[in-house]
C-alpha cells in the first residue's frame, strides 16, 4: 500500500487540531502539515452547535474556525471524510477506514470523542439524536418542523442548552436526568437548583433521579421513552446528552497508556514515540485538581494544549501545559462563566442575589478558592481568575459580600 508522508499529521479537525496547525505556522514551522478528519467539513466551532447554530442564529460559514482559503494559503492540507483505524507506531504510519495510508514524522491526536449512546432497547430507533457534529444538528433541524414533543436524556450542558433552544421554538420539552440534580458532575448543588428552577419556569418538564429503561415506538409513528419507575414520555424526537466516549481506540490498540482517554504528560506526549494527544480525549494530571489525572472537556483546554505541542515541535522547547480551565454556557438570557475546577470542594459561598439572576458561587477547598461559577456577573469571572490561580484564601465573609470586588481579596 503506497502512502503519503507529512512531517506533522494532525488527526482530528476540531478546535485542538485546527489550533495545532495554526500555532505551528505561527511559530515558524516550515514542514508539511495535514489535518485528517472524519467529517467532510473543514474545522468549525463546536459550542455553537447546541446554541446559536441549532437556534438558527448563526449560519455554518459563521462558525468555521477559519475560512477554507486559510488552510491552503498556509500549506495545511485537509484530508477530510476519513477516519484512522490503525496505527503502526514503530513505522510512524496510520491507515484509514477508506484504505488509505499516511506516514508521519510526528502525530498530534486531536479526535475528541463521540456522543455516548443509549444502550437500552430501542436505542437505534429513528428520531434519536446526539449533539456533537454539524451533521447531528442538521438532522435534528431537518425533523423539527414535524416535532411537537422532545425528550432530552441528560442534564449536562448539552441537554440544558438544547432544552433552552427548543423551548424557544415552542416545543414541549421533557428533560430526564438520572442523578438527583442537573450539572451534578460539574457544579455544586446551588447552581443545579438555580438552573432546574429556570428551566421549569420556562416550561421544561425537568425530572431528576429518573433512569431510562427503553425507547419504544409510540402512537402515530412517535416514540415512547419508558423509565425505570414505570413512567413513559411520549414524543417525536429524543436527544441524548449523556457525555462522550473519547475516541482513542487506535491509540490504545497501538500500545498507548490510557483507558478513559489516552494518558499524556505535561507536554501532551503519549507513551508512544512522536505521538501527542490533546483536547477532550487526553487524560492529563491537572494542577488545579491536585494533580488528578483527568480529561478536561473544553475548547480552551484543547487550544492551550495545542499551543503547547506546537511550540514544542516548532522550537524544541515549551513550558509544560498548566493553563487554568474555563468554560461557558448560554441558556435563555443567562450567561454562565466558570473558571477553575470545583471537584472536591468542601464549601460554596454565594455572592449576590440568585433571585435577581446575577450572582456568583465561589468554591472553596480547605479555605482556598478553587473555582467560580458566575451567572451574568462577568466582573467576578474576570477578577476571580486570579484568586484561583494564586490559590487565595480570603475571609469567607468578604467573599460573600458582593459589594467587595474580588480583586481586593488577592
Amino acid at each position: 500500500m503506497s502512502e503519503r508522508r507529512f512531517d506533522v499529521l494532525i488527526v482530528g479537525g476540531g478546535h485542538g487540531g485546527a489550533q495545532a496547525a495554526i500555532a505551528l505556522r505561527q511559530k515558524g514551522f516550515a514542514g508539511s502539515i495535514a489535518i485528517l478528519g472524519d467529517e467532510a467539513d473543514p474545522p468549525y466551532e463546536r459550542p455553537p452547535l447546541s446554541k446559536e447554530y441549532l437556534a438558527g442564529d448563526k449560519a455554518f460559514d459563521r462558525i468555521l474556525i477559519r475560512p477554507e482559503s486559510f488552510w491552503m494559503e498556509r500549506s495545511v492540507e485537509l484530508l477530510l471524510g476519513q477516519r484512522v483505524v490503525r496505527i503502526d507506531a514503530a513505522a510512524h504510519r496510520v491507515e484509514t477506514d477508506g484504505g488509505a495510508a499516511f506516514g508521519y514524522g510526528q502525530m498530534i491526536w486531536a479526535t475528541g470523542g463521540s456522543p455516548r449512546r443509549l444502550t437500552c432497547g430501542g436505542h437505534d430507533l429513528p428520531g434519536i439524536h446526539g449533539v456533537r457534529t454539524r451533521a447531528d444538528v442538521d438532522a435534528i433541524m431537518a425533523e423539527l418542523d414535524a416535532v411537537t414533543r422532545v425528550c432530552i436524556i441528560g442534564g449536562g450542558y448539552i441537554g440544558l442548552e438544547a432544552a433552552a433552544v427548543l423551548t424557544k421554538f415552542g416545543k414541549q420539552v421533557t428533560l430526564l436526568e438520572a442523578q438527583d440534580r442537573v450539572l451534578a458532575r460539574v457544579a455544586g448543588a446551588p447552581l443545579s437548583a438555580f438552573y432546574e428552577a429556570e428551566h421549569r419556569a420556562a416550561g421544561v418538564d425537568l425530572r431528576t433521579g429518573v433512569t431510562v429503561e427503553c425507547v419504544e415506538r409510540g402512537d402515530a409513528g412517535g416514540l415512547s421513552v419508558r423509565t425505570a419507575d414505570g413512567g413513559a414520555v411520549a414524543c417525536e424526537m429524543v436527544i441524548v446528552g449523556i457525555g462522550i466516549v473519547p475516541a482513542v481506540e487506535p491509540l490504545l490498540a497501538a500500545g498507548a497508556a490510557g483507558g478513559n482517554g489516552v494518558e499524556v504528560d505535561a507536554w501532551c506526549r503519549t507513551t508512544l514515540p512522536d505521538i501527542y494527544a490533546i483536547g477532550d480525549c487526553a487524560a492529563q494530571a491537572n494542577r488545579f485538581a491536585e494533580d488528578a489525572v483527568l480529561r478536561v472537556e473544553s475548547v480552551q483546554n484543547a487550544n492551550d494544549q495545542a499551543t503547547t505541542v506546537a511550540t514544542l515541535i516548532a522550537t524544541g522547547d515549551a513550558a509544560p501545559h498548566g493553563a487554568l480551565p474555563w468554560f461557558w454556557s448560554n441558556q435563555y438570557d443567562l450567561r454562565l462563566q466558570t473558571v477553575g475546577l470545583s471537584i472536591g470542594h468542601d464549601d460554596a459561598v454565594i455572592r449576590g442575589d440568585m433571585a435577581a439572576r446575577a450572582f456568583s458561587i465561589v468554591y472553596l477547598k480547605r479555605g482556598q478558592v478553587i473555582a467560580l461559577d458566575c451567572v451574568n456577573v462577568t466582573r467576578d469571572y474576570v477578577q476571580g481568575r486570579k484568586l484561583v490561580e494564586q490559590g487565595a484564601s480570603p475571609p469567607r465573609d468578604r467573599l460573600a459580600d458582593a459589594t467587595v470586588p474580588l480583586k481586593e481579596l488577592l
